[in-house]
């Protein structure tokens, strides 16, 4: 289960090493959501897994201390400071999800995560999904699919932290386009010229 789509999120890393050339800053972890859910708030009932939810409190505390804390406040404190100096900060935060769920096939190649009640954030995700069809009209793509930009989750988390010129965007890629932890070359060269194109227009 480890090395499946419930252990991580396949060839999302991939994805941001590829990525990372374009932000003034970035961040990852590499942590098991078996071990703890780094995406999750701490109220969360998915924050712990099946293989974690029965251990004690004083375990709980540990991991959240040794895992969690330090991954989420480093990247809180850098976007906080990076506010300090800019006008506007971009975060985007990258994922990939399973084509198949419960039976069901996602229909979707990439999905734009946002909170539609920030126009700042609606109106990026419409830009990139612009520009995404113009540099390659094969992919689909989806506006809070398959999951719903305002659910719980970092981004979610940040933007009540953070003033308005913080935009919060989930990338979300289909598995599908993963092979050995790697994704499909052309939609990484797609959605770099995409999102280069984008953030410096």
């Amino acid at each position: 289960m480890l090395h499946s789509h419930k252990g991580y999120d396949l060839g999302a890393l991939d994805l941001f090493y590829y990525l990372q050339p374009l932000a003034t800053y970035s961040n990852y972890s590499e942590t098991s959501r078996l071990l703890i859910e780094l995406n999750r708030s701490l109220h969360h009932q998915s924050l712990f897994s099946e293989f974690t939810k029965s251990l004690t409190l004083e375990a709980k505390k540990a991991i959240i201390k040794d895992h969690y804390n330090p991954y989420r406040n480093t990247v809180e404190t850098h976007i906080k400071e990076l506010l300090k100096n800019n006008r506007k900060v971009l975060h985007l935060s990258i994922h990939s999800f399973t084509p198949v769920l419960n039976n069901m096939v996602r229909p979707c190649d990439i999905g734009l995560l946002y909170d539609a009640s920030r126009p700042n954030e609606k109106q990026l995700a419409l830009k990139l999904k612009q520009a995404i069809t113009v540099i390659n009209p094969h992919w689909r793509i989806r506006f809070n699919y398959p999951y719903l930009g305002k659910a719980d989750g970092f981004t979610t988390y940040l933007r009540k932290q953070t003033p308005e010129e913080y935009i919060g965007l989930e990338i979300e890629i289909n598995q599908k386009f993963s092979r050995k932890n790697t994704l499909d070359l052309q939609l990484k060269k797609d959605l770099y010229s995409t999102i280069n194109n984008v953030i410096r227009s």
